[in-house]
């Protein structure tokens, strides 16, 4: 059985709410010709599948299942186009990048910015890690590679990870408290202290778990913060005491009154930012020179420095 991509296209059109009229005017063909065209898909299909509502046209109940798998055919058809035309010119590709916000105000924007320089005309897709515990790059995932310190365990079915960078964390307190001016200080001397913790989904909220366990305490969380600058805030506000990455370009960002960053001597006080990307999906050109950026630029020592 031979179908024409054109009319797939047509179809797929249609199916979503475009008219015939408007269909042939896009194309550039006479209504007519659509029209005889979608009838004999129906024909090779074998069974109806628009239904005529007035002067719209309406999925049939087959139409509706066979435009899913229609979809996923000209998705995948596209995607082999546009992996041709990488090949062909990966300068003027697309690559899709997932971060951890926490990397949105230091490491994206170097990154991006010094790849920008070298590739002007090849287009990032940024994206943000909404459950930072889960990888976003995968077989079946449209993501090219991910910045993130979700260490994936060893074997050939999970992401590839390579360490960039490894970012110190430390303790913030509030205005006016007891540490206040101090230089290093160890969890133990807040374990009594209430805690603002990140959410859940943060990898940043495992790791402090972890070193207060260490510590050889459970901390007492007074109150759950979505994202770092309102962890920043409710500390500043006397909430509690927090657990967060270093000043580092910005990734606690910018100071806030009444919030004091202090250095942790606990051993383990800090997180590794790594590159993952997964071996068993094919990395297009574009994607593979961004990937190539990364790691040269954490070799070369380039990447922002703490302060």
């Amino acid at each position: 059985m031979s179908m024409e991509t054109e009319t797939l296209r047509w179809f797929q059109l249609v199916a979503d709410g475009v008219t015939v009229t408007e269909v042939s005017e896009i194309e550039g063909i006479s209504q007519p010709a659509v029209s005889r065209a979608l009838s004999r898909l129906e024909l090779q299909v074998g069974t109806p599948l628009l239904r005529r509502e007035g002067r719209v046209l309406r999925l049939t109940h087959a139409g509706s299942a066979f435009k899913q798998h229609v979809d996923t055919v000209l998705h995948h058809l596209d995607d082999g186009i546009a992996a041709v035309q990488q090949i062909l010119d990966p300068e003027r590709g697309t690559v899709t990048i997932a971060f951890q916000p926490s990397f949105g105000s230091w490491l994206v924007p170097d990154l991006v910015s010094s790849f920008h320089a070298e590739h002007p005309h090849v287009h990032l897709d940024l994206r943000t890690t909404a459950d930072e515990t889960v990888p976003d790059v995968g077989p079946r995932s449209d993501v090219d590679v991910e910045l993130s310190t979700l260490r994936p365990p060893p074997g050939p079915e999970h992401p590839r990870w390579r360490v960039l960078a490894v970012e110190p964390l430390r303790l913030l307190v509030g205005p006016g408290h007891r540490l206040e001016g101090t230089h290093e200080v160890a969890l133990s001397q807040v374990a009594d202290e209430p805690f603002i913790m990140i959410k859940p989904t943060s990898l940043l909220r495992r790791q402090s778990e972890r070193l207060c366990a260490e510590a050889h305490f459970e901390p007492n969380v007074a109150f759950v913060a979505d994202d770092l600058p309102t962890l920043r805030g409710y500390v500043a506000a006397g909430l509690g005491v927090a657990i967060a990455p270093a000043l580092w370009g910005g990734s606690v960002a910018a100071p806030v009154a009444g919030l004091h960053v202090l250095a942790l001597t606990d051993p383990g006080a800090t997180r590794e930012v790594g590159l993952s990307w997964s071996p068993q999906r094919r990395m297009l050109p574009a994607a593979e020179l961004f990937r190539e950026h990364v790691l040269a630029r954490a070799r070369a020592g380039k990447l922002p420095r703490p302060v």
